[in-house]
């Protein structure tokens, strides 16, 4: 795509736009933009063009014919942030342009659009204004925006992008910008000045109603076969995708679009025929600014989809990618075109990541009886299919604490308590002041953020609340839950220890599958079950997953193949299972819609090639990855619209707006200005600073626009999340889990709640040691020792502990306020003690410095501690070491003794079967 130019002579172009998608597939759209003084030699060289490409392509682009004034507002995504049809044109042999620079001429532009603008030269003169439009007049010295008391305020932001386009462009970045609103009189300097150039103030009439941009009525959608070159209309109850025939070309006329559908199997000539027969349509009824959009059988718009009553859904035409990329290539080149990464082969496919930190803290409720009764820290990855959960998940950003705030709905729960469960994390969302992310999840669909959040998560049938149990009751349906003493087969599923689940399902062989593991218990019969086609990572898992649902049992171990007759005599006898591994749906190429509720109906409209500045403080957007969908509020937008923001996307799931068969449980969260996460600013080029600024969205850009500077801005600041009703306090394990998303930091992995319950079973010595929970990442990185990390002078420490004494801005307290006086005397006194507690803490430093400095050290650098100190158990346990590796502080000889091995033949096992070692001696 040529994106070099962006403002455009009186002429006329044909443009290719090439997306590669995530599939590996590539997008094609030509677009055929026709100037005012098109001439005929270059409307004809352009229309040659575009076919050549169109073959080259072979036959899957979607052509588009822009008029000027009225194209496409995805054409005019293209051109950020607008274009500028200037007069003239490109030499020929049919004319001679004069491109030579001229004196300034003073001009006067309309512009329209909330998203992206379109800009029309009008006649410098009063009689151009009005009140419904903005107009930007340019003069040498100083550009003016005038913004008509009717506009929007989206309007005059974007505006504001065409005023610094212009100053950039045509002087060189050199000129003052002045806003005037309309309305003003000569009394406001800016306003004087404006109006000066057209002589003077006065009042604009008002716009008569006719006039102003053309609108296309509202008309019925007419269907016509274009068959041997003539059109026949055809007649239809319902708009069917039956009618459409692959041999034959239909024109579908919506009013402001005419379609031209070509079916597969048609030649270049039929369809030449019907690009003419278009163009004659429209030029014989004078509709000039009716769109064209051309489409070829299997590459279908969704606006053109969406205009039958059904479409079913076909398989995507697999067409050689390569071989198009090498025609279009060489085309190209032709031209005398850079056709460089034009080739470039496809990405491969990636893991999804979860960009979310890990390592916060995080509670977890279950919905009972209109409430939600707190989870013990041991049962908060333990979920049932038949109930309700509320999660929170606190963890620290790079500026401040981050919050997410989500509903689990297993397969089997009642809609009583999933109204109940939305409901109160609404509440706890709007108690934060909607500074928390939302989210609403069901049991099959949850997105990775939520397993690495839980780490280990299983999900049990059955369910403990009162209205499941009240449910089954009165509809007769035997009550199967979990039960520890009962018959259960799990099946193991996850990436590795920080994400993976045990999912319950039913106690027969055809729930078995060659790709996965299982564990089967009935009482304490405890049989694990690995599948032929499993990873040694698979059997890891299903050990870790052992420890948790029969952490005390011996269990035996099946191979696919090899089983006993006591397996399948459990499991009802052998029969036929998959070897196909679950696929989960992929994320597919991102889609930001604006959208509006208006009296219960949900309007949308997709905004092309989107940026994070399209996302306007007044406004709700959607982006729709597929896999999930991100419903984004504005500050400035009303709190009852931002109460309904979960509705939003629930209607947007129910429309389907793009019609890729969206499933009712997509995982759907809602995001506030200010507050997003990572996982959804990746979507962007994010830049923080820009959702933390004052003011609407015209105040922002123009100061910015003006370079005064950004408006004020929200300070960010780590905030306590109070708002759960739960202490404010952490302990220390809690603490140490939450660290910075930020890669430049050290990274550290402490435990969560359910981990250190979960560990606590395997510090015991008489526990059952067969594997481990998920392994905690090393505290320090390669480069950063223990002991490096200390090593640091005793100057540097005094330095810092002195700037650490600098106290932090606190809120000023009421009794401050009236009176600042009465606090100055504390003051005195605390910074008198924190004086005296710095220097004590420099002296301890110093100590500690001395002390570490005669302690031994092993080969790697690391000091030795003994392993009665080092233990889990220890009655005076060492502080200070990465506890994850305990056995690295052992003497080369007491390591020896305990492992009954060398450290280096240590190091060489299986992590499992290292944490067995360490679990058994108490090392873990």
């Amino acid at each position: 795509m040529l994106k070099t130019c962006k403002y455009f002579f009186f002429t006329c172009f044909p443009f290719l736009q090439t997306t590669a998608l995530k599939n590996g597939s590539l997008r094609h759209d030509i677009h055929y933009w026709i100037g005012k003084d098109t001439s005929q030699d270059e409307a004809g060289t352009a229309a040659i063009l575009t076919v050549e490409l169109d073959a080259a392509l072979g036959g899957r682009a979607v052509q588009y014919r822009e008029v000027q004034g009225n194209e496409t507002e995805k054409f005019l995504s293209y051109f950020r942030p607008c274009i500028m049809p200037r007069p003239g044109g490109v030499s020929s042999g049919f004319k001679h342009v004069d491109v030579n620079d001229q004196d300034h001429e003073t001009r006067l532009y309309v512009c329209h659009g909330k998203h992206v603008v379109h800009v029309k030269e009008v006649p410098f003169a009063r009689s151009s204004l009005n009140h419904d439009d903005i107009f930007i007049l340019d003069t040498k010295s100083k550009i003016f925006q005038f913004n008509g008391s009717n506009s929007s305020i989206q309007e005059r932001a974007k505006a504001l992008e065409v005023v610094q386009y212009i100053k950039d462009t045509f002087h060189e970045g050199k000129c003052e910008i002045a806003s005037v609103e309309d309305g003003r009189m000569m009394a406001d300097a800016e306003a004087g000045e404006f109006w000066g150039f057209f002589g003077g103030f006065a009042p604009l009439p008002r716009r008569a109603p006719a006039e102003g941009n053309e609108k296309h009525e509202e008309t019925a959608i007419k269907l016509l076969c274009f068959d041997q070159g003539k059109l026949e209309p055809v007649n239809y109850e319902s708009l069917a995708h039956e009618l459409l025939q692959t041999n034959k070309c239909y024109f579908l006329d919506c009013g402001a679009e005419l379609y031209v559908w070509m079916g597969r199997t048609t030649s270049l000539q039929e369809r030449k025929g019907a690009s003419e027969a278009a163009e004659k349509l429209l030029s014989d009824s004078n509709r000039t600014k009716t769109h064209i959009i051309k489409v070829i059988e299997g590459f279908e718009t969704v606006m053109f989809k969406s205009k039958f009553k059904e479409w079913p859904q076909t398989p995507d035409l697999k067409l050689s990618s390569e071989d198009g990329r090498g025609k279009v290539a060489a085309l190209l080149k032709r031209q005398g075109l850079n056709v460089k990464g034009l080739m470039k082969a496809a990405p491969a496919k990636e893991e999804p990541q979860s960009y979310i930190d890990c390592t916060g803290n995080l509670q977890v409720w279950r919905v009972n009886d209109k409430d939600k009764a707190l989870l013990s820290s041991s049962d908060q990855s333990k979920f049932y299919t038949g109930d309700c959960y509320i999660f929170q998940y606190t963890y620290a950003g790079d500026d401040k604490e981050e919050c997410l705030i989500g509903t689990w709905f297993g397969k089997k729960s009642v809609e009583e308590d999933r109204v109940t469960a939305v409901s109160l994390a609404s509440k706890m969302v709007e108690s934060a002041k909607f500074q928390a992310v939302q989210a609403r999840l069901y049991e099959g669909k949850e997105p990775v953020q939520f397993f690495v959040i839980f780490q280990s998560l299983q999900v049990f049938k059955g369910g403990l609340s009162s209205g499941y149990k009240k449910f089954i009751a009165e509809n007769g349906i035997d009550d199967d839950s979990y039960s520890e003493e009962g018959l259960a087969l799990f099946r193991i599923q996850g990436s590795g220890p920080e994400n993976m689940q045990a999912i319950q399902v039913e106690p027969v062989a055809s729930s078995l599958n060659s790709s996965y593991c299982y564990i089967l218990h009935d009482g304490n019969t405890v049989f694990t079950w690995a599948g032929n086609l499993t990873t040694a990572l698979d059997q890891e898992l299903m050990e870790r997953q052992l420890d948790v649902i029969k952490p005390n049992t011996q269990s035996r171990s099946q191979k696919e193949g090899s089983e006993t007759d006591q397996i399948w005599s459990l499991l009802g006898g052998k029969s036929e299972y998959s070897s196909q591994k679950m696929v989960r749906e992929l994320e597919s190429d991102p889609h930001l819609f604006s959208c509006v509720l208006s009296k219960g109906n949900l309007k949308v409209k997709e905004i092309h090639h989107f940026t994070q500045d399209d996302l306007m403080t007044e406004d709700v957007f959607i982006l729709d990855c597929h896999t999930s969908i991100f419903v984004w509020v504005g500050q400035q937008v009303d709190v009852k619209v931002r109460l309904q923001a979960l509705d939003i996307g629930e209607k947007f799931v129910v429309l389907d707006f793009l019609m890729e068969n969206l499933a009712r449980e997509t995982p759907i969260f809602t995001v506030t200005e200010g507050s997003e996460p990572p996982f959804f600013t990746r979507f962007f080029t994010w830049d923080s600073a820009k959702s933390l600024m004052h003011g609407n969205s015209y105040q922002r850009k123009l100061a910015i626009v003006k370079g005064g500077g950004a408006p004020a801005l929200d300070k960010p600041r780590r905030r306590t999340p109070v708002y759960s009703g739960r202490s404010t306090t952490q302990d220390k394990s809690q603490r140490s889990r939450s660290m910075s998303f930020s890669p430049e930091r050290v990274r550290v992995r402490g435990r969560s709640p359910a981990f250190t319950a979960l560990a606590a079973n395997f510090e015991s010595s008489s526990n059952r040691n067969l594997s481990t929970p998920p392994v905690v990442k090393k505290l320090y990185p390669k480069s950063l020792t223990p002991d490096s990390s200390n090593t640091s002078s005793k100057s540097s420490a005094i330095a810092a502990l002195a700037g650490s004494s600098d106290r932090p801005t606190q809120t000023p307290t009421p009794e401050s306020i009236k009176d600042g006086s009465e606090s100055e005397k504390p003051k005195q006194v605390e910074d008198a003690k924190d004086a005296g507690a710095m220097n004590n803490r420099v002296e301890s430093l110093t100590i500690n410095e001395d002390a570490k400095e005669n302690e031994p050290e092993d080969d790697e650098g690391l000091p030795i501690y003994p392993y009665e100190r080092l233990k889990t158990t220890a009655a005076d346990p060492v502080t200070e070491i990465d506890v994850t590796r305990r056995e690295t502080y052992l003497s080369s000889a007491e390591f020896k003794e305990k492992f009954g091995m060398t450290k280096e033949a240590f190091s060489k096992l299986p992590k499992w079967k290292q944490n067995r070692l360490k679990i058994d001696l108490q090392l873990f």
